[in-house]
């Protein structure tokens, strides 16, 4: 349950938020402006969904019960889309030996955003700064047939960066990060199909959640040594993406010194309420870490072949995610994301057992609800109270003794009274399709859904 299913004082939501009974679908727009007003930090914190204490340490930020179901709710979208794409789940530990990342070039190549290791007793351990090397042991854990192949490894998990603290901010650069991560093992025949696969579903998941990238940009290595040695893998690599990118249909330009140590990769930009852009998805063809660590699978020819590795990241890391979804939104979420999904509103205590109710009700459902009963104030202030969450339904003697919700709209619409079971899986079907809109007519499209 949510223990902030409604801001605690109308002072605590932001201020350019409209104060009427309801909010249109269009006022995010409002509450998102440039600078300040629009900061997913002063946002977030408004709205009680996350929070920084120093004793926690910079870019350690904790999530709050609101945030917590927002970011519970994307863990477990992007986890079903990918079970449908063919992916499945594994879970590996934040630790490693020294020597894993050795092995990966991570300790050669990436070591100054790596945290110091760790002695124990002989052994040096240190944080992960990434997954792929676990990912590809979990694949030469036994061996591997091309039959097998494209094997796809999915896991939403913890990596850590050293940061340092003067461009740490919010949700969108932090030290302990949550990350959407994938590995696809393929043959060099399958690399561009499972590339092109990953880019659809990458934009399949951003339409469901109303995300629009600024731009798609092939990153590729710049001057110094910060980048594996191998021309020829390099040059793979890039006409690899190049192919994807093409036969995606995407525009995109190529810009010098952002790829990863190991490869070139396909970055999808998106852009913050001041306009600082920043990665959120990635697609990355690899063919230094299957060398590295000697992957195999055995062809149909008997022989032993070296597998593509295809990173790639639906989301991103759910930091930077809801901190974008905070500033797009200004907390009018989607109904499907929405912490608080109804709200009900009991006109008086003789109507207060049959709100909890149909709190219980929506609760088996799957739903987000909770009552805001009379001890919060007046009706009219408990509607402006609650002007963020999706649906509202008020409860007088009428609805609780014909079992009907009469449903008020965030975008300002009110519904003629329907059968709470009715109102209640028509709001259910809705939020299971990921849909943008709140309302729909039976037999009318569901926008807003990825699949």
């Amino acid at each position: 349950m949510n223990s902030h299913p409604i801001a605690s004082d109308a002072a605590s939501v932001p201020a350019s938020a409209p104060v009427s009974e309801a909010t249109s679908d269009a006022a995010p727009a409002a509450v998102r402006g440039a600078g300040a007003e629009g900061d997913h930090r002063r946002l977030g914190r408004a709205l009680g969904l996350f929070d920084t204490d120093p004793l926690i340490g910079s870019g350690l930020p904790y999530w709050l019960p609101d945030g917590a179901a927002i970011r519970h709710t994307l863990e477990e979208f992007v986890r079903d889309r990918e079970r449908r794409a063919g992916y499945r789940h594994v879970y590996s530990p934040v630790l490693g030996k020294r020597e894993l990342y050795e092995i990966s070039g991570h300790w050669q190549h990436y070591r100054d955003d790596m945290f110091p290791p760790m002695d124990l007793g002989a052994e040096q351990v240190v944080l992960r700064p990434s997954l792929c090397p676990h990912h590809a042991l979990i694949y030469r854990s036994r061996p591997r047939s091309h039959r097998e192949l494209p094997l796809r490894i999915a896991e939403l998990g913890g990596m850590y960066r050293s940061e340092l603290s003067g461009v740490l901010g919010g949700l969108t650069r932090v030290r302990a990060i949550q990350l959407n991560d994938a590995h696809v093992f393929c043959t060099p025949e399958q690399a561009a199909d499972e590339a092109v696969a990953a880019l659809e579903l990458i934009g399949e998941a951003h339409r469901a959640l109303g995300i629009r990238p600024v731009r798609y940009r092939l990153s590729l290595p710049g001057e110094g040594g910060k980048y594996v040695a191998d021309p020829a893998l390099w040059e793979r690599a890039t006409a690899l993406l190049t192919e994807v990118l093409s036969r995606s249909g995407v525009p995109f330009e190529a810009v010098a010194g952002e790829a990863a140590f190991y490869g070139p990769k396909i970055d999808v930009q998106i852009a913050d309420a001041a306009g600082r852009e920043s990665t959120l998805s990635t697609v990355q063809i690899d063919f230094h870490q299957p060398e590295r660590f000697g992957l195999q699978y055995i062809g149909p020819d008997g022989a032993k072949h070296r597998p593509v590795m295809v990173h790639r990241s639906v989301i991103g890391s759910v930091e930077r995610v809801v901190a974008h979804l905070i500033e797009l939104y200004g907390g009018a979420f989607p109904a499907w994301l929405a912490p608080t999904q109804l709200v009900l509103l009991p006109l008086t205590e003789g109507e207060r057992a049959r709100a909890e109710q149909l709190r219980e009700r929506c609760l088996d459902l799957g739903l987000r609800a909770e009552v805001a009963g009379p001890e919060r104030g007046s009706l009219g202030a408990r509607i402006r109270e609650a002007r963020l969450v999706p649906y509202q339904a008020v409860l007088g003697p009428r609805e609780a003794a014909d079992g009907l919700l009469a449903l008020r709209l965030r975008d300002g619409r009110r519904l003629e009274p329907l059968p709470a079971g009715e109102a209640l899986a028509r709001i259910r079907a809705l939020v299971g399709a990921c849909a943008q809109e709140l309302w729909d007519e039976p037999g009318e499209s569901r926008g807003g859904s990825s699949g």
